[in-house]
């Protein structure tokens, strides 16, 4: 199992890092309310161009701490509990603005996972 808890580690952590520092000005079949970037993404759901940073810093931030959990554990519980937290929010984002369910997939999947690691990793 712990192999498992750490895959998906990093599979989390580097979907998130590749989301928000390599794709985030380029255009995906899963972006919210039918956005072409990031900052089109946060306006479809309402959300304030300032809301953006605090959102993108919070992921990078706990897909890090899901990286440096590998070697240091006690790091890995809070950093998953808070990017399942994250993903509510996005899947809510996704809801709001009624978007296929194709579009929920990412971010229903990195839930998953994330609650996955919050719940099973060493404490």
């Amino acid at each position: 199992m712990e192999w498992l808890i750490r895959a998906s580690q990093v599979i989390i952590a580097l979907g998130l890092l590749n989301v928000w520092l390599l794709r985030a000005k380029k255009p995906t079949p899963w972006r919210g309310g039918g956005a072409r970037d990031m900052r089109g993404e946060f306006a479809a759901y309402g959300l304030p161009p300032w809301f953006m940073g605090v959102i993108g810093f919070l992921k990078v931030t706990l897909a890090i701490l899901l990286i440096v959990g590998l070697w240091i554990p006690s790091l890995t519980r809070p950093a998953a509990a808070g990017m399942t937290l994250l993903m509510i929010g996005a899947l809510g984002m996704h809801l709001k603005v009624r978007d296929p369910w194709k579009r929920f997939v990412p971010a229903f999947a990195l839930f998953l996972l994330s609650l996955f690691v919050a719940i099973f990793a060493a404490r």
